[in-house]
C-alpha cells in the first residue's frame, strides 16, 4: 500500500510523500475514504506510475509532472474547467479549458487601464465577470449550478499572500487577490471555487517547458538545441510593458518531478550604460525618477523603458526630430514604444533608440546567463521579443546585432556563454500555458482536499 501510494505522490502531489513516510499509520485509520480514492485512481494507470517511479533515465524532453487523472468522485457530475489569465502591465488575457485539453475554450483580451479608469480598484472583478457572463454565451451546455471553476492568474507583480498588487499600473490601485475571488458569491464568479495567483513570470517558465522548439523559438546561439543540458538549470528573461524573470531547476535525484520554477525580480536590477550615450541616459532616467544613484534596468529595457530611450534622444538632440513622428509619439499613451519601433529607419532617433534598447537586452540577458549559467537554456521571451522576431529580427538575430553582440561582450567570461542554449522565443502565449499547467495543478489539490473531507 506505502509503494502504490508513493507512486502516484510522486506523479501528482509532493507533498503526500511526506506525510505517507510519516504519518502511514495514522493515515490508514483517520483517510481511509481518502486512500480508496488515490487507490481507485492509480487502479487506472498504476503500472504507468510505478514504472516511473523506478525509471532512472530522464526524459529528453523534460517537462512538468502529468496533468492529474479525469476528474475524481468529489466532482464527479459536476462541469469541471480550468481558468486560466496572463495579466501584463498593459493586457488581461483569460481562457477558459477543459480539464483534459491544451486548446482554450473560449479566450478574451481586457486593457488594463480601460478598466482601471473607469472601475478603479474593482478593475479586475469587472473583466473576470464580463468574461464569465461571455463563457455562457459562448459555451454551450454550462449550467452555473454545476459550474465548478479552478483558477490561475499570472501576474506582473510580486506576489503577496496569495495577492498581487501592479506596480506598474495606477500606482499599485489594480489588485488582484485570489482569496477574495474564491470567497466571491456575486456574479458568476461563485463558479471559481479556486483562484491561485502566481507570479507572471512563474507561468512564462511552465509555458517554456511546453514549447516545440523546432517551431515555435529561433536559436540566438547556434547549434542550441543539441547543447541542452537535461539537468541543467533554466531561465527565462522577458521584455514586455517590464521586465520579467525567473529561473527553474531540477531534482538530478528525482527527475520524474519534473522542473520546478521559482519567481524574480531580477528586471529591477541596477541598469549599466556601456557607451558614453548610455551615461548621459542613466544621467536623465536619474533625474526623471528622482533617483539619486540608480534606476532600475526595467526602466530601460521594456516597453516603457523603450519609450524613455527615444524621450531622452530626442531632448538630446532636438535637430534630429522627426516633428509628425514625435506628434504620435507623444498622443500614443502606454502605446509609445510601438510608436518607435514602428517609425524606427536606419539613422533617425527611433533607430538609435532601438538599437540602444536592443544592446541593454541583450547586456541583462547575458549577466543573467552568467548568474545562473543556465545548460538547460536561456528563453527570451516576452510580447517584445515576439514582436521583434516578427517585424524587425535585425535588433535580436545574428552575431552582429546589438543584442548578440552586448550578449557575448563579457570580458574574460564570454567565452561561457557561447556554451549556454540560447532561444528567442516567437510566441506571446507562455504565461496562458503555464497557467493552465498551474490550474491543474490545483485542481489536483482541491479534488485531494474534497476527499479528505
Amino acid at each position: 500500500l506505502k509503494n502504490l501510494l508513493l507512486s502516484v505522490s510522486t506523479l501528482h502531489w509532493k507533498p503526500l510523500e511526506r506525510q505517507i513516510n510519516t504519518k502511514l499509520p495514522l493515515m490508514i485509520t483517520e483517510n481511509a475514504k481518502f486512500i480508496a480514492t488515490i487507490a481507485a485512481a492509480a487502479a487506472a494507470g498504476g503500472a504507468m506510475a510505478l514504472t516511473m517511479t523506478n525509471r532512472q533515465e530522464i526524459p529528453a524532453k523534460v517537462a512538468t509532472p502529468p496533468p492529474p487523472p479525469a476528474v475524481d468522485e468529489p466532482l464527479v457530475g459536476k462541469q469541471v474547467y480550468l481558468l486560466a489569465g496572463d495579466i501584463g502591465g498593459t493586457n488581461t488575457r483569460l481562457a477558459l479549458f477543459s480539464t483534459t485539453g491544451k486548446e482554450p475554450v473560449y479566450v478574451d483580451y481586457f486593457r488594463n487601464l480601460d478598466y482601471v479608469n473607469e472601475f478603479g480598484s474593482e478593475a479586475f472583478h469587472e473583466m473576470l465577470d464580463k468574461y464569465l457572463e461571455q463563457c455562457f454565451k459562448v459555451v454551450s451546455g454550462l449550467k452555473e449550478s454545476d459550474l465548478v471553476i479552478v483558477a490561475c492568474f499570472a501576474c506582473a507583480g510580486p506576489i503577496s499572500n496569495n495577492a498581487c498588487e501592479f506596480t506598474n499600473i495606477a500606482d499599485g490601485l489594480f489588485v488582484i487577490d485570489g482569496n477574495d475571488i474564491a470567497e466571491s458569491t456575486k456574479k458568476l464568479r461563485g463558479c471559481i471555487k479556486v483562484a491561485k495567483i502566481i507570479n507572471d513570470f512563474v507561468g512564462q517558465g511552465y509555458g517554456a517547458l511546453d514549447l516545440d522548439l523546432a517551431t515555435e523559438t529561433v536559436e540566438l546561439t547556434e547549434n542550441s538545441k543539441a547543447m541542452i543540458d537535461p539537468f541543467g538549470p533554466k531561465i527565462c528573461v522577458g521584455a514586455g510593458t517590464g521586465l520579467g524573470q525567473c529561473f527553474m531547476t531540477i531534482s538530478s535525484h528525482h527527475p520524474e518531478f519534473g522542473y520546478e520554477c521559482f519567481p524574480s525580480e531580477g528586471g529591477h536590477v541596477e541598469y549599466a550604460p556601456r557607451s558614453d550615450v548610455e551615461i548621459e541616459l542613466l544621467r536623465h532616467l536619474k533625474t526623471k525618477f528622482e533617483q539619486q544613484h540608480r534606476v532600475s534596468v526595467e526602466r530601460v529595457v521594456s516597453g516603457i523603458g523603450l519609450a524613455n530611450v527615444y524621450e531622452f534622444l530626442a531632448g538630446r538632440f532636438p535637430e534630429q526630430v522627426d516633428k509628425e513622428a514625435h506628434k504620435k509619439f507623444l498622443e500614443a499613451g502606454d502605446m509609445q514604444g510601438k510608436v518607435v519601433s514602428e517609425n524606427a529607419e536606419k539613422g533617425n532617433l527611433f533607430f538609435q533608440a532601438m538599437n540602444i534598447f536592443a544592446s541593454a537586452y541583450g547586456s541583462e540577458v547575458g549577466s543573467a546567463g552568467l548568474k545562473f549559467i543556465p545548460t538547460g537554456g536561456i528563453y527570451v521571451t516576452g510580447g517584445i521579443t515576439a514582436k521583434l522576431l516578427e517585424y524587425n529580427p535585425e535588433y535580436l538575430v545574428g552575431p552582429q546585432s546589438p543584442f548578440m553582440k552586448a550578449f557575448h561582450d563579457k570580458g574574460r567570461v564570454a567565452p561561457l556563454l557561447s556554451r549556454v542554449p540560447l532561444f528567442a522565443v516567437k510566441t506571446e502565449d507562455l504565461g496562458l500555458r503555464g497557467a493552465r499547467v498551474s490550474a491543474l495543478r490545483e485542481l489536483t489539490n482541491y479534488q485531494s482536499t474534497l476527499a479528505l473531507n
